[in-house]
């Protein structure tokens, strides 16, 4: 292949002929050569810190690259040779490199065997990793499952942030199951919540060495657009009003068999279990895991080994207590509120809360974590300080201490007895007075604290 010496350019670049050379004059090792098509490439012949010699092309000659831009990249590349590197085997590297769909897999594969940890020390719940799996399923894959984890880029990220917020991955998309669809909601609090997810996923791709730095830091994302929505007095009402409505016998289409049973309204733990998320402020799955071995109604307390924050120990109000006395209780493991059909959790938990709600005419925006909110509102309202109110509903922040500890004290059996009595109170319900527990001097002076 012929080959001369000179400043590249443009006319250097034109006047190359099929399978001919030029190697620049100013940059050592940097050329342009032409083989049998029309496509000029732009090389860099160097040697590598060991002496053996390696040819690295840069590009193909038009957009991006220009003689100019090849010839500083040139530069910056024999930076790296000097400093020991080869780009030659770092771009090998990259071809061979794990995609971000692989990066999941092995993700999830490590959260779900528990060898990945959180922040806390401890291993990712199942409910985690299952709402880490649907978002990696319904936006990352598609957008980035097919680039190579060490070519993507802040820029890639970003654009990703907007594509998930402009709805790209909104689309139902099927589940492999007969007639099945996923419904994916896009929006600029998904989006967050996702590029959140995807800085750990590259936080555990340096972690594991695929790759030297994590392209999600820096990145501005959307502001989450979570609601803390809480209900009205009005609101409280109807919710009374839908909880009674669903308790009733349902309505026969045929005329009953002699007989013949009238038909019950809803699964009684699923109504005891909506009863009791508005009396208590709890997480929708701390009340559907709670077993009875977590409970002590005589202390009027709940000890729950594993929530989202840790070991947690909960008062429970006398409303609270009645609404698990009025269930059958079972053995030690089993579930509080059970399910209708097996031994698992309540499946169907959500569509029945729906139906409560919908009788009640509330709008659909009314979930279980409403209630929670409402709850701690509620409680702010009565003057407690946000020490206690975390205490009543399991908030970050509460005290070391309460690992040690097998029972409420008196102060917050208090509490929770005048929040949990004025959520009756504005559902319309009735509930029966409860004993009430004298304060000690210390307990005056801790509540006093409380509610400095």
């Amino acid at each position: 292949m012929a080959a001369e010496r000179t400043r590249i350019g443009l006319r250097e670049i034109k006047a190359l002929g099929e399978n001919t050379e030029v190697w620049d004059t100013t940059v050592s090792g940097f050329g342009a050569r032409r083989q049998r098509s029309e496509a000029v490439a732009y090389v860099l012949l160097y040697r590598t810190s060991d002496g053996r010699s390696r040819r690295f092309t840069i590009g193909r000659h038009g957009s991006p690259w220009t003689p100019d831009l090849a010839r500083d990249e040139a530069r910056r590349l024999l930076g790296e040779v000097a400093r020991g590197s080869d780009p030659c085997a770092v771009k090998q590297a990259k071809r061979q490199a794990e995609t971000v769909e692989e990066l999941c897999e092995a993700y999830l594969g490590d959260a779900e065997a528990g060898r990945l940890l959180t922040r806390r020390g401890g291993t990712k719940k199942a409910s985690t990793i299952l709402t880490d799996r649907s978002r990696i399923s319904a936006h990352i894959i598609p957008i980035l499952g097919q680039k190579k984890v060490p070519a993507v880029t802040r820029a890639d990220v970003e654009a990703f942030m907007h594509e998930v917020a402009q709805g790209v991955t909104k689309p139902p998309k099927a589940t492999g199951k007969k007639g099945g669809l996923s419904i994916v909601r896009g929006g600029k609090g998904a989006s967050s919540r996702t590029v959140g997810l995807l800085g750990a996923l590259f936080t555990y791709a340096v972690r594991n060495g695929m790759r030297a730095d994590n392209p999600v830091q820096g990145v501005v994302r959307h502001a989450d657009g979570r609601r803390e929505r809480r209900l009205s007095d009005e609101e409280y009402a109807a919710l009374g009003a839908g909880l009674a409505a669903v308790a009733l016998p349902r309505p026969r289409k045929t005329p009953r068999k002699a007989g013949a049973a009238e038909p019950g309204g809803m699964w009684p733990a699923a109504l005891a279990a909506a009863r009791f998320l508005a009396l208590t402020g709890w997480r929708r799955g701390e009340a559907l895991t709670l077993q009875w071995k977590h409970v002590d109604l005589d202390r009027r307390t709940a000890r729950l080994p594993d929530t989202k924050t840790g070991l947690s120990v909960r008062p429970l109000s006398h409303a609270a207590c009645d609404v698990l006395r009025g269930l059958a209780r079972g053995e030690a493991d089993a579930l509080v509120f059970s399910a209708n059909r097996g031994a698992g959790t309540m499946a169907g938990f959500s569509a029945m809360f729906a139906r409560i709600t919908k009788a009640g005419g509330l709008p659909a925006d009314v979930t279980p974590h409403v209630l929670r909110h409402s709850f701690a509102s509620l409680a702010g309202d009565l003057g407690y300080s946000e020490t206690t109110i975390a205490a009543l509903v399991g908030h970050k922040g509460q005290s070391i201490t309460s690992r040690y500890v097998h029972a409420a004290d008196v102060v917050l059996l208090a509490a929770a007895d005048a929040v949990a009595g004025r959520t009756a109170e504005l559902m319309r319900e009735a509930t029966a007075p409860g004993k009430v527990v004298p304060l000690s001097g210390s307990s005056r002076a801790a509540s006093a604290r409380m509610q400095a």
